[in-house]
């Protein structure tokens, strides 16, 4: 095949590149680079089965030749990053998703929507099957991820259902990995700086607050199998072993055989707001519709990802 990933110069869409240029498909790369780096897809720029466009796709996409398939993946995640960059996240979750269905649907491409556990919001129920319609506040600062992406589940739907266009919908819960900003402000790469520095570990609140931890191996897999499936409606792709954010901080800490202490601090900034309590996929559809599962384990997947950063910190 040879298929357009957006968001090809960021953590997912990079991993996700490697993966499609393995099984020997051609990839056509697109990032506007906001929060994507262009090292890491270095490694495959001048590889004949990739090329790179730089471009905004909130904008017009032309993109010449057959695509087989569109995968979009373009969007800031974090919430340092959308809250700082409000209205091109909503715009990327909106006309962004549009150009990109336009593109599949004019070149008779089958269509793969990024989503995210975030449709769920602050949820009140645990685990959350697909089937759970959220807790969300629209008007609060995480509005703009949550609802930018809970459009673009709704226009993706909509094409599929008016247009007959192929797609495919994954919502993917907490992924953490190598290719991760040191400063993206996410747990994971939060942690594991303060861990490597020797520095305190920061756990805003009480650290009671759940997530579910899943290595960008297993994800890939997962958005593979899914692409190839003959599932239309969204399936999560996370790991199911649910631990509160102290439990992690202290499996960090271990094993990175760090000094650091863990300390509280009250959060007091937009990006605590409606943070979830507790998040945890049920990974029943994916099981049974794509015979997928987690196999990566936390203490493994950690290894791999404090050995990458070690040498950026």
């Amino acid at each position: 095949m040879r298929v357009l990933i957006t968001g090809a110069a960021g953590f997912l869409g990079s991993h996700l590149s490697d993966r499609f240029i393995a099984e020997g498909h051609t990839v056509v790369g697109m990032d506007n680079l906001i929060t994507g780096n262009m090292d890491n897809i270095a490694h495959l720029m001048g590889h004949e089965r990739f090329s790179f466009i730089k471009h905004d796709v909130s904008n017009y996409i032309y993109v010449p030749g057959e695509i087989d398939a569109v995968l979009h993946f373009a969007s800031p995640a974090s919430p340092n990053d959308y809250l700082e960059h409000p209205i091109p996240t909503l715009k990327v979750g909106s006309l962004g998703t549009h150009n990109t269905l336009g593109l599949a649907k004019a070149k008779g491409a089958r269509y793969l929507l990024a989503s995210t556990s975030e449709v769920y919001g602050d949820p009140q129920v645990n685990p959350q099957p697909e089937t759970y319609w959220g807790n969300v506040n629209p008007i609060g600062p995480r509005g703009v991820y949550d609802e930018a992406k809970r459009f673009a589940e709704a226009m993706t739907l909509a094409y599929q259902r008016y247009h007959g266009l192929e797609t495919r919908i994954v919502r993917i819960f907490n992924t953490y990995g190598p290719r991760m900003r040191l400063n993206d402000g996410r747990v994971v790469p939060n942690f594991i700086h303060q861990a490597l520095t020797n520095q305190p570990i920061t756990v805003y609140g009480d650290g009671s607050q759940t997530r579910a931890f899943q290595y960008y191996s297993d994800l890939v897999d997962g958005i593979y199998r899914l692409l190839h499936s003959d599932e239309d409606l969204p399936v999560n792709i996370g790991n199911p072993n649910e631990m509160t954010i102290v439990e992690f901080a202290r499996a960090v800490v271990d094993i990175a055989n760090s000094q650091s202490e863990i300390v509280f601090v009250q959060p007091t900034d937009d990006r605590f707001t409606d943070d979830p309590k507790q998040r945890r996929p049920d990974i029943s559809k994916a099981k049974r519709v794509l015979g997928w599962e987690p196999k990566v384990d936390l203490a493994e997947g950690l290894k791999n990802t404090l050995d990458y950063f070690r040498d950026k910190v």
